[in-house]
């Protein structure tokens, strides 16, 4: 995993990373830090009578916990590259567990001592059906001395 060198990653390895419950504090702090505060989070009454029958996690806060699950190691992770194709493919209910699914699916050299590793990243839920989808970018550090 990120955990690891830009040499060690190997096309087609897979992790799972353990995940956790999506909480009624979580959605309302993430509506006051972001000020989205759409009834479809935030309002049961609204919520109920709207396309999935009770409130939803926002999308953006449900992607800022998977990206906190990706246990990157400051050795070997430079910086987060990029995001590339996200899609909220199912909602997150409250009480939904999800967990973090990754594979390693391209690397590139940027330079001597880096490089950039794609990984497919899926948000799973407790039924295991994705609830985002995306093409996560890592720029991470080669071994050292492997750059000469």
């Amino acid at each position: 995993m990120p955990d690891r060198y830009f040499d060690e990653i190997e096309i087609g390895q897979t992790w799972v990373i353990d995940g956790r419950t999506i909480t009624e504090a979580d959605v309302v702090n993430f509506a006051y830090l972001s000020g989205d505060w759409h009834s479809i989070h935030t309002d049961k009454e609204y919520a109920a009578q709207a396309t999935f029958g009770q409130r939803i996690a926002h999308g953006f806060l449900v992607l800022s916990i998977a990206t906190g699950m990706v246990p990157a190691n400051r050795d070997t992770v430079l910086a987060l590259y990029g995001l590339d194709r996200i899609r909220f493919v199912a909602p997150v209910f409250i009480g939904d567990t999800v967990h973090l699914e990754m594979e390693a699916k391209e690397k590139k050299e940027r330079d001597e001592g880096s490089g950039v590793v794609s990984f497919d990243f899926r948000m799973v839920n407790q039924h295991g059906k994705p609830v985002i989808v995306a093409d996560y970018k890592l720029w991470m550090k080669k071994r050292p001395g492997d750059e000469l």
